[in-house]
């Protein structure tokens, strides 16, 4: 599908989004936040640089979600949680051959975003993993667009 790239800056700016955002060491705390749970589940989270930028970048704003259902939000930051998703984690990062972390969820059924190493992004639902695009642009179209996502299958290594 292609999409007006207007139409995504638009979105993203209207929830307080600009090209030069960084929001400093609140970032830091955020990224600790979930390392600290991944630690009280007995797992070890590793911190990858594309996570730290793009939290960095977009942490703490609050997306709806416009062409799926209206209660329907898209969180960016990496704080929510569930027991023995650093589970699904490893497995995905394994099956993919490169670590990925969290970075935001989305409201409703609680699917999280990730980013790997080379900054592609997916989607961690409980019917399991989804594709949701080679860099941020691409998820954020995906997100708002609600394009049906492919199996995250179809990039293992």
């Amino acid at each position: 599908m292609t999409i007006d790239p207007a139409g995504v800056d638009e979105w993203l700016m209207s929830a307080g989004w600009t090209k030069s955002r960084d929001i400093g060491a609140r970032a830091e705390e955020l990224i600790a936040l979930r390392v600290e749970d991944a630690a009280r589940q007995g797992a070890v989270l590793e911190v990858i640089d594309p996570a730290v930028a793009f939290v960095h970048s977009y942490g703490d704003l609050e997306l709806a979600l416009p062409r799926t259902s209206p209660e329907r939000l898209l969180i960016l930051k990496p704080t929510i949680g569930y027991r023995g998703d650093v589970d699904n984690f490893a497995e995905l990062s394994g099956n993919l051959g490169m670590q990925v972390f969290p970075v935001a969820y989305e409201t409703v059924e609680g699917s999280i975003w990730l980013v790997d190493e080379s900054s592609r992004f997916f989607l961690w639902h409980h019917t399991g993993g989804y594709f949701l695009g080679e860099n941020e642009r691409e998820a954020f179209i995906a997100a708002y667009t609600g394009q049906v996502l492919i199996d995250a299958e179809d990039f293992y290594a």
